[in-house]
C-alpha cells in the first residue's frame, strides 16, 4: 500500500475503527433496506413517518437559528450540512421510495401505465442534481483548491468534466424504461432491465462523483452506501437494484445529516489520499495535493460507462429494438432471474 492508501488513508492504529465503521454501516444499510422493503408498515414508517419528523426538526433548527438560539446556532446539522444539496438528495430518494411503493403496491397513479416512467425519471433527477454540483466544483475551483460552503477543500480538475460526461452517458445506459413490475410477494419493485451491466456502470460513476465533490465522506457514501443495495441484488433480491438503491440513500442522507460527525470527525472519519498533508482541517489550506486517484477513477468511470453504451446500441441494433421503450436483455441470466419473480 502507498504511503497515503490506494484510495484511502486507512492505516495505523485507527485503521481497526475506521473499518468498524464501515462495516457497521454497510450492514446496518442491508438490514435496514429489508425493513423497508418487506413490508407496508416498513415502508411508510421509514419514508413517511420518519421524513415528517425530521422536516420538522430541520424547520424548526432554522427558524429558532435565524431567531438567534444558541441550540441552533450550535446544531450539528446546522453547523455541518448547509448545502442545498444534501436536503435536495434527501428529500429526491425520499420522493423515489414512496413513487417506488406505489407502484409495488400499485397504489393511485402506480396502476397507471404512464407512471411506469418514474423510476427513470427520479434517477435523472438524481443525477442531474449530482452533475450540477460536480459543475459548481469545477466553476469554483478551476484546477485549484476550493473551500465548500461545509468546510470541506475540494481540488478541481479535468476529472470533473469526465464525470458529467460519465453522468450522462450513465442516462443514456438505462433502457426498458416501462419494465416496471411488482414482486409476487409484493416486497420489490422490479426493474429487470436494470441489469448488472448498468448497476456495475452506476456504481463506478457514483463513485467517482462522490469520491470527487464529498471526498470525506466517499468511504462510507461512496462505498459502503453503494455497495449495500448492490449486494443485496446480486445475492436474493434480483432485479430490485433500484428500489434498494432509493431505500438506502434516503435513509442514510437522514443520518448523515442529523449526525454529521460520524463520518466527519472522531475515530471513523478517513479522509482519501488527495490530502496528502494526512490531514483535512477547514481552517489550515492544504499544502500538499494528490489527485492520482482522482483521475485514474474518472478515466475508469468514463471507460466502463462508455463501453456499457456501446454494448446497448450492439443489442439494439442485433434485436432492431428501441432501447429505452423496448426490454433489450430479454434472455440474459439476470433479466431472467428477475422476471422470475415478477407478478
Amino acid at each position: 500500500m502507498l504511503n497515503h492508501g490506494l484510495l484511502f488513508q486507512v492505516y495505523g492504529e485507527g485503521a481497526a475503527w475506521q473499518f468498524l465503521g464501515w462495516i457497521l454501516v454497510f450492514t446496518c444499510l442491508v438490514l435496514a433496506n429489508e425493513i423497508a422493503r418487506r413490508t407496508k408498515a416498513g415502508g411508510m414508517l421509514c419514508f413517511v413517518v420518519l421524513p415528517i419528523i425530521l422536516t420538522v426538526y430541520f424547520i424548526a433548527i432554522y427558524v429558532s437559528a435565524a431567531a438567534g438560539a444558541e441550540w441552533a446556532l450550535n446544531n450539528n446539522t446546522y453547523v455541518h450540512m448547509t448545502s442545498w444539496f444534501h436536503y435536495a438528495k434527501l428529500y429526491a430518494a425520499t420522493a423515489g421510495c414512496i413513487g417506488f411503493m406505489m407502484l409495488k403496491y400499485k397504489w393511485g397513479v402506480g396502476k397507471t401505465q404512464w407512471f411506469k416512467a418514474f423510476p427513470f425519471v427520479i434517477v435523472v433527477c438524481s443525477d442531474f442534481e449530482s452533475a450540477i454540483r460536480g459543475a459548481q466544483a469545477l466553476a469554483e475551483t478551476g484546477t485549484s483548491w476550493w473551500l465548500s460552503s461545509e468546510g470541506v477543500w475540494l481540488y478541481g480538475g479535468w476529472w470533473n468534466v469526465l464525470n458529467g460526461l460519465a453522468g450522462i452517458i450513465n442516462i443514456l445506459c438505462m433502457t426498458g424504461w416501462w419494465g416496471i413490475y411488482s414482486s409476487k410477494k409484493k416486497d420489490d419493485m422490479l426493474w429487470p432491465d436494470m441489469t448488472w451491466m448498468f448497476i456495475l456502470a452506476y456504481d463506478v460513476w457514483n463513485f467517482q462523483y462522490t469520491y470527487l465533490n464529498l471526498p470525506t465522506h466517499s468511504w462510507y457514501c461512496g462505498v459502503a452506501l453503494l455497495l449495500a443495495p448492490t449486494f443485496a441484488a446480486a445475492f436474493w433480491n434480483k432485479g430490485g437494484w433500484i428500489q434498494n438503491r432509493a431505500n438506502t440513500l434516503a435513509l442514510w442522507c437522514m443520518f448523515a445529516q442529523v449526525f454529521p460527525l460520524f463520518q466527519d470527525q472522531g475515530k471513523f472519519a478517513v479522509i482519501p489520499r488527495l490530502y496528502a498533508d494526512g490531514f483535512m482541517d477547514a481552517a489550515t489550506h492544504p499544502t500538499a495535493v494528490d489527485p492520482t486517484a482522482q483521475g485514474v477513477i474518472s478515466v475508469l468511470s468514463i471507460v466502463v460507462n462508455v463501453v456499457v453504451f456501446a454494448a446497448i446500441i450492439k443489442r439494439s441494433m442485433k434485436l432492431k429494438k428501441n432501447p429505452y421503450k423496448d426490454e433489450i436483455w430479454k434472455g440474459t441470466k439476470d433479466y431472467e432471474e428477475a422476471m422470475s419473480r415478477a407478478e
